[in-house]
């Protein structure tokens, strides 16, 4: 069996729209909420400004308001991002959204259940071993045993046991790697 591998292909895992949200909601106690299309609230108070992400809840559609800046001085902000808070510019929303220290500030976890997809050729049926470089457009939380078993149509146990890779396949990630299947012994 040859080391290098015969065919090399190319991943890419990009979202379809925004994760939901892991929040609970104050009114009927639910656990979801979504961006939407997005929107942000800008309030100024005096010479002071507050900047908020607003949400809702997808069961009773209440108005769910994280903070994104309070009390900011409009100096303090940078311009362009200030005038995309005004826009609701969906970069700005879904930069904001998907900023891990903006989600533990405000408690908060994405829940990518059908919010990704994989673009991905056709996997040949001959011409073992296959790498494949998998890159991310998004910090979509991926685990690489699942994402492989289903691509290459393997159960868990062959991926464990025909799969090379550098990083952990049962630990999710949403960091590029790289991976090689073998032939069947």
């Amino acid at each position: 069996m040859s080391s290098q591998p015969h065919i090399v292909l190319s991943w890419l895992v990009r979202r379809t729209r925004l994760p939901l949200l892991t929040l609970r909601c104050g009114s009927c106690g639910a656990e979801s909420a979504t961006a939407g299309d997005g929107r942000f609230r800008v309030n100024a108070n005096g010479k002071l400004l507050d900047v908020w992400l607003l949400v809702r809840c997808v069961s009773c559609n209440r108005t769910i308001k994280l903070t994104v800046h309070e009390r900011a001085t409009v100096k303090s902000l940078d311009p362009a991002r200030l005038h995309g808070h005004h826009l609701n510019d969906p970069g700005l929303v879904a930069a904001t959204l998907l900023d891990p220290w903006f989600a533990r500030r405000c408690r908060f976890t994405l829940d990518w259940t059908d919010a990704w997809t994989l673009d991905a050729p056709t996997v040949p049926l001959d011409g073992w071993p296959v790498q494949v470089d998998v890159t991310f457009d998004d910090p979509v939380p991926v685990r690489p045993d699942r994402l492989i078993a289903r691509r290459f149509a393997l159960t868990r146990p062959e991926v464990l046991r025909r799969v090379k890779c550098d990083i952990p396949l049962k630990r999710p990630t949403s960091s590029a790697f790289t991976f090689t299947v073998l032939a069947e012994d």
